[in-house]
């Protein structure tokens, strides 16, 4: 005897109502394992694999790529061989997943692919006009599909949560913005020294790593800025833990995987961590826990050259601090201009938790540790 046996969407954490189907790992008449991995969805935090309950013949995919499928939606039928002629012993009731078993099916939501642009070489906006200028006027032609003029494309789960978190982080806690610019020429100096020591040999050291340490260093004078406001029970909670999050760009969309405990790691720890959750995340293979959980985070836009910014919070959080680029400036250094490695730090508080001489003082202990950086940074190494 055989039984055909329907899969339906777990709950991957967080309290997900739906995923997007990304891909299908079978075909209808392959033949799967127990747990063996079937296919990927994409949540609002990141792509996981779906691993089979059942181990038999798929006979029937319930959702194609594209398709947003609610939790508990069947996505899969797979046909199972009798458990005694097999050796399966009792037949498998319990998900690998969390959330797993008995909703109520719901149906799927089709997903209409986005079209294709053509791609065109890259062209020089004054090539360009001197190209207009000179070529001859065109014969006139019919006016265009508004198609062919733009280009629409579905709005996925990463840019869809990070657009309703930062609506509602807008709208709901008052913020406010600070800026610092600091001389950084030891730290950068320090950095180098770093790179070239055995103890941290194999570890990507940039700047992002020291202002992560010193963040931490000053978050334990200014506690108030790991703090979180509770609307409904109306309640301030100041955490004596750190859960730092790292603000990364991905094909996906932005994700803030988070660094559990951040306080209690060395500088070659948290490096360490900080290199590996990035990667992970622009893998597309962060977890929901990875991704969430997080009390303070820091945001790098001087990769792209950028001076300054206004950040938004992460709903949940007091403070989120944007670093500059670090470049080569003009700076007066006691009576004399000399030439130091500037940056300007950015940091945005919520201002019901955090007022602002709370955050200018917090602010100027952060920058005073990277003006001066070895005798606080290197005794917590």
């Amino acid at each position: 005897m055989s039984a055909v046996e329907e899969f339906r969407l777990p709950d991957l954490g967080e309290g997900l109502t739906e995923a997007e189907l990304v891909s299908w790992a079978v075909a209808v008449g392959d033949t799967v394992a127990l747990n063996q991995a079937i296919g990927e969805v994409e949540t609002a935090k990141a792509v996981v694999e779906l691993p089979s309950p059942y181990a038999g013949v798929v006979r029937e995919l319930l959702a194609q790529p594209g398709d947003t499928v609610p939790v508990g939606a069947p996505v899969i039928r797979i046909e199972t061989a009798d458990p005694q002629l097999s050796g399966g012993g009792e037949r498998r009731t319990e998900s690998v997943l969390v959330g797993y078993g008995p909703s109520a099916p719901a149906p799927s939501r089709r997903r209409r692919p986005p079209p294709v642009p053509p791609r065109t070489p890259r062209q020089r906006p004054d090539a360009v006009r001197r190209h207009q200028e000179s070529a001859p006027s065109p014969a006139p032609t019919a006016l265009p599909e508004p198609g062919d003029r733009e280009t629409r494309t579905p709005i996925r789960s990463v840019r869809r949560q990070t657009a309703s978190a930062m609506v509602r982080s807008a709208f709901t806690a008052p913020q406010v913005t600070e800026f610092l610019t600091a001389d950084v020429t030891e730290s950068v100096r320090l950095l180098a020294q770093l790179r070239a020591s055995a103890r941290f040999e194999g570890l990507h050291l940039t700047p992002l790593i020291l202002v992560a340490k010193a963040l931490l260093l000053a978050l334990r004078v200014h506690p108030e800025l790991n703090s979180a406001w509770l609307e409904d029970s109306q309640e301030i909670v100041t955490r004596r833990y750190v859960n730092l999050g790292i603000a990364t760009a991905t094909d996906r969309g932005l994700v803030v995987p988070t660094v559990r405990d951040a306080e209690k790691l060395s500088l070659p720890e948290l490096a360490r961590a900080i290199a590996d959750l990035t990667a992970t995340a622009r893998d597309g293979k962060a977890t929901p826990e990875q991704l969430s959980g997080g009390t303070i985070t820091i945001t790098n836009v001087g990769i792209y050259g950028v001076d300054a910014g206004t950040p938004i919070l992460n709903p949940g959080e007091a403070a989120i601090l944007a670093l500059g680029a670090i470049n080569r400036r003009p700076w007066v250094l006691g009576d004399e201009l000399a030439i130091r490695e500037v940056t300007t730090l950015s940091l945005t508080v919520d201002h019901r938790l955090v007022d602002g001489e709370q955050a200018s003082r917090f602010l100027a202990d952060l920058a005073a540790i990277l003006i001066d950086p070895v005798p606080a940074l290197l005794a917590q190494a």
